[in-house]
């Protein structure tokens, strides 16, 4: 019904096991030399559904009659010049071939890609209430939106509380106080737990990790609570089904998220803030909620090389502030 293979660039060989052999368009786009060795692969059905996977960079997409096209299917797409108009063409081709069995295939696949991802209702700290005014104008002088159900402490020392929810249920919170004093925060965290899933909307294409909790309320993203990434939250973020921007702090322990997103194909955005920017609430308090966005949109990055170099500037960077 739709040949994708026709968009196929140059030449093509076909295999015994029925894959069609390519010289891959992906490479160029991921931080590797043009292929020139046919490593770019497609198998497809007589419908047009296929799977494509390069055995140069790595990359891997897919498509599947009566279902919207994949992020990663459509930047194949775009990688073999295929026009926008046309691809939008195919999408719409697609669904028009949705049928309730697939609807119920594609929720069955999205709840066995999410099972297993659980956490345990818990309550807030007994002596919470209602969000004050030392807590309100706390919030609005780091830009952080107020539309979020916070709560406030007063003992044993003042400070917002934040709830964790997962699915809408509170599992967990952090609070931070408002003093200078250490600690700044307190939480009570689940192993794998990854905030701000509940502030995702489903027609998101993209998905902002972050460190830290202001960080993700700053600009709807997620927040992983310390600088590392483990397998649980790594399942949780990718149930979600988006492209994942990783953004660090720019000190030297956020280095260690740079580190894992590239482990985990996850593309990587450093901008290059003006100095006393460190991570993403304090560009937001700086640049403004957009002028963030566009930023972390305008450096993102999927080439290991070009995200090795970003981070060797900045490791540079801070050596020269330490001297």
């Amino acid at each position: 019904m739709i040949d994708v293979v026709s968009f196929l660039p140059g030449k093509r060989k076909q295999t015994s096991s029925g894959w069609v052999s390519v010289n891959a368009p992906c490479c160029v786009h991921r931080g590797e030399s043009a292929d020139r060795r046919m490593r770019g692969g497609i198998k497809s059905l007589p419908d047009g559904s296929f799977s494509w996977h390069c055995f140069n960079c790595g990359y891997t997409a897919s498509f599947v009659l009566g279902r919207n096209l994949t992020f990663k299917a459509r930047k194949l797409l775009e990688w073999m010049n295929v026009p926008q108009e046309e691809i939008e063409r195919i999408n719409l081709e697609s669904l028009k071939h949705k049928s309730i069995e697939g609807l119920i295939q594609e929720r069955q696949v999205v709840a066995d890609r999410i099972q297993g991802i659980e956490f345990e209702e818990r309550d807030l700290p007994a002596d919470t209430q209602p969000l004050n005014e030392a807590g309100t104008k706390y919030l609005q002088k780091r830009c952080i939106p107020l539309d979020y159900p916070y709560m406030y402490k007063t003992m044993p020392r003042n400070g917002i509380v934040i709830p964790f929810t997962y699915d809408n249920q509170i599992v967990g919170h952090t609070t931070r106080f408002l003093d200078d004093r250490t600690p700044k925060y307190i939480q009570d965290i689940q192993p794998g737990y990854v905030f701000g899933t509940d502030l995702q909307k489903s027609n998101w294409q993209y998905v902002v990790v972050m460190e830290g909790v202001f960080d993700a309320l700053s600009i709807n993203g997620l927040a992983v609570l310390h600088a590392e990434i483990n397998d649980a939250q790594v399942k949780l973020i990718r149930s979600l089904g988006r492209e994942v921007i990783v953004v660090p702090d720019q000190d030297e322990a956020g280095m260690k998220l740079v580190d894992r997103a590239v482990e985990l194909g996850w593309a990587v955005s450093i901008p290059k803030w003006p100095d006393g920017i460190k991570d993403v609430n304090d560009a937001v308090i700086r640049l403004g909620r957009l002028g963030t966005l566009l930023t972390i949109m305008q450096s993102k990055e999927t080439s290991k090389i070009k995200i090795e170099l970003r981070k060797k500037q900045l490791l540079k960077h801070f050596k020269h502030k330490n001297v």
